[in-house]
């Protein structure tokens, strides 16, 4: 049974595409004296890949093939983002200008007359819970640097917001990475539960033993099999039926005005299915689909915490698509913000999330 089921994995992680990679090169400066910004951190989110500026500000990176927000910070700046793809022509030398950070007065009040002084012992399990996630991975990481959170909570509207002006390192053992996540804000919302947050992730994999290697490699592929960047990947690749997922419409039916459910039969439809140019796809789906996951059940944990049936033997997740998105061959798709994600992946946060240049071994 085991061999067989090695195999199974086999088969379905064969399916991945060998990595190609792209150069980029530019120069950061600053926004009124075009002076060159030394030793700016240059980062591809949410992946492995980063770097400084020289003396002269410039940089040169070596990326995987697909799409890419590249990230820019300098201590005092604005941080700026662009997005970038292999299907661009990047054989010019990019020009990033940083501007000075200026932080409002009202801002500044607003945030004095909110801020926890003690706010991670007050609200560090709730951060905790929300931000790298309650699966039996989260058990295995850990926020190394609490200090640089700052917390606010508003008792009229019953919000909690952080924020964290350095870097929040987490350490990740359960899939061997050390994550520099550069949080912008992440909010909970005590009367409809509701959680958010946003920022820029950079990983750094941990070295240790051989035998922890391994460990760390199978926990990825698990992590990876059935998540949103595997969908993204299959659905570039056509091959989502193949690798077990399956797109379902939820709709409303207007004569009963009851919610139902109907299979997307085919969506690679040239109506829904577009080559936007040499490499990348767009998708034009609208409204709220059901991505099911057929070839491994939902974790008991989960299943527990939202009083579903232990029997349950796939795994459900929901995509809200305000305006459709695009998707580039490393499974990167934009605009990220007009997908929300709800049921099974939105509680897969990010103690179970990988970095765009991970790619199952075959």
């Amino acid at each position: 049974m085991k061999t067989f089921l090695s195999f199974i994995l086999t088969l379905l992680i064969g399916s991945a595409s060998a990595q190609s990679y792209f150069y980029i090169k530019g120069k950061v400066v600053d926004d009124s004296t075009r002076a060159p910004l030394e030793g700016a951190s240059v980062l591809c989110q949410n992946t492995t890949k980063g770097t400084i500026t020289n003396k002269d500000g410039e940089f040169r990176m070596e990326l995987p093939s697909g799409g890419h927000n590249l990230v820019i910070t300098y201590t005092g700046y604005e941080t700026e983002s662009i997005r970038i793809s292999s299907s661009q022509d990047n054989s010019n030398e990019l020009t990033i200008i940083l501007k000075k950070k200026e932080k409002k007065l009202e801002e500044v009040v607003i945030q004095a007359s909110t801020e926890v002084k003690d706010g991670w012992t007050k609200y560090g399990t709730q951060l905790n819970d929300y931000f790298i996630g309650t699966t039996p991975f989260a058990k295995q990481c850990s926020i190394v640097n609490p200090e640089v959170l700052k917390f606010y909570f508003s008792r009229k509207r019953n919000v909690l917001k952080v924020k964290a002006e350095e870097p929040v390192v987490v350490m990740n053992y359960a899939l061997g990475y050390r994550i520099q996540y550069q949080l912008d804000s992440f909010i909970y919302d005590n009367n409809t539960k509701f959680s958010a947050y946003a920022g820029v992730a950079f990983y750094t994999e941990l070295d240790s033993t051989a035998e922890q290697k391994t460990v760390w490699k199978q926990n990825r592929e698990k992590a990876y099999l059935g998540s949103r960047l595997h969908f993204m990947r299959c659905y570039y690749d056509s091959t989502l039926t193949e690798n077990g997922f399956a797109i379902e419409r939820v709709y409303t039916d207007s004569a009963s005005g009851k919610s139902k459910i109907s299979s997307l039969k085919n969506p690679y439809d040239s109506a829904v299915y577009v080559l936007v140019d040499s490499v990348d796809k767009e998708v034009n789906l609208f409204g709220k689909y059901r991505i099911v996951y057929t070839l491994a059940p939902m974790e008991r944990e989960y299943l527990v915490a939202n009083k579903y049936p232990l029997s349950a033997k796939e795994q459900l997740s929901t995509l809200e698509l305000l305006n459709g998105f695009v998707i580039t061959e490393n499974g990167f798709f934009y605009e990220q913000n007009e997908v929300i994600n709800s049921g099974y992946w939105a509680w897969k946060n990010l103690a179970d999330q990988l970095p765009y240049d991970y790619w199952p071994e075959e």
